[in-house]
Parts: structure tokens; C-alpha cells; sequence
């Protein structure tokens, strides 16, 4: 791609017209990373990952998928879509980390990779608000698109 997609003829803000493209079974896949300072790590582990507002992983889980299916709302030029499917997956890594994925998929016109996206990133904020009484030096990190199939161009990195 060598230019902007979301801009007109007149290279203002439009949305990208897919109109003309062919339904195909469109798939991507986020991740995004959490760092939680030791004490922080030390206590959900000693409480199983559960708090007085719940348990954390649940919590981020059902808030992902909330998100990923709201995309279009959040984002001012996603086309609104209704996804076939969304899952979180969180996963404990060394070094006090959380790794969480997110895999949406869909028939349709247009990709998925910005529900993907949307659907780590909030799970990833919600692990945050769920923990910040403990400590505002939660880091998240590397929000980015893992892979992608279906489209004019498929991506895996």
C-alpha cells in the first residue's frame, strides 16, 4: 500500500468503500503485553488472580470481547461489523508479565484486525484498572497485530 486509506479524492476523512470486494472468511489476531511491578504480580498470585472487584483474567476477558464488538463504535471510520467470532487468551509469562491475545474473526467484506486490536487493548486496561490500587506502575505494551488472514493481503509477524 502507498497511500492512506481512509482519505477521498479530496484527502479528507471518508470511509473506505468496500462496496465492491468479495466476502471472504476474515481472521486476525492481537497481542498486547502487560507488566506488573513484583508486589503487584506477588499478591494476585497469592489470591489466584482474584480480587475484591473479581477475578482479574475473567474480567479483562469478557471486557475484550465487549470492546472487539464495539470497534466500530469507538473508531471513527471501522465499518461496524458483527463478528462470528472473538476470544481472549491470557497467558503468564517470566518477568511479572501478561500476555494477552485476541482472535476475531468474520464473513465479510473487510478485516477484523482493528476488532483484534481494540479487543487486547481494552482486556490489557481492564488488568490495569482491576490492579492500579495496588500500584500506578502497571506498564502495557506492544499492542500489535500478530497475524491476519482473508483480505487482499495476508500478515503474519
Amino acid at each position: 500500500m502507498t497511500e492512506f486509506s481512509h482519505l477521498n479524492k479530496n484527502n479528507q476523512p471518508t470511509m473506505v468503500d468496500v462496496g465492491g470486494k468479495i466476502v471472504t472468511r476474515r481472521k486476525a489476531v492481537a497481542q498486547c503485553v502487560v507488566i506488573l511491578p513484583g508486589h503487584v504480580w506477588e499478591a494476585l498470585q497469592k489470591d489466584d488472580f482474584k480480587t475484591k472487584k473479581g477475578s482479574v483474567f475473567q474480567t479483562a476477558i469478557i471486557a475484550g470481547i465487549m470492546a472487539a464488538k464495539r470497534t466500530g463504535e469507538l473508531i471513527p471510520l471501522c465499518h461496524p461489523l458483527g463478528l462470528d467470532n472473538c476470544e481472549i487468551d491470557i497467558a503468564l509469562s517470566g518477568g511479572h508479565e501478561i500476555t494477552i491475545h485476541c482472535s476475531a474473526s468474520i464473513e465479510a467484506k473487510t478485516g477484523v484486525e482493528m476488532e483484534a486490536l481494540t479487543g487486547a487493548s481494552i482486556a490489557a486496561l481492564t488488568i490495569y484498572d482491576m490492579c492500579k490500587a495496588l500500584s500506578p506502575d502497571i506498564v502495557i505494551k506492544e499492542i500489535k497485530l500478530m497475524e491476519k488472514t482473508g483480505g487482499k493481503s495476508d500478515f503474519k509477524g
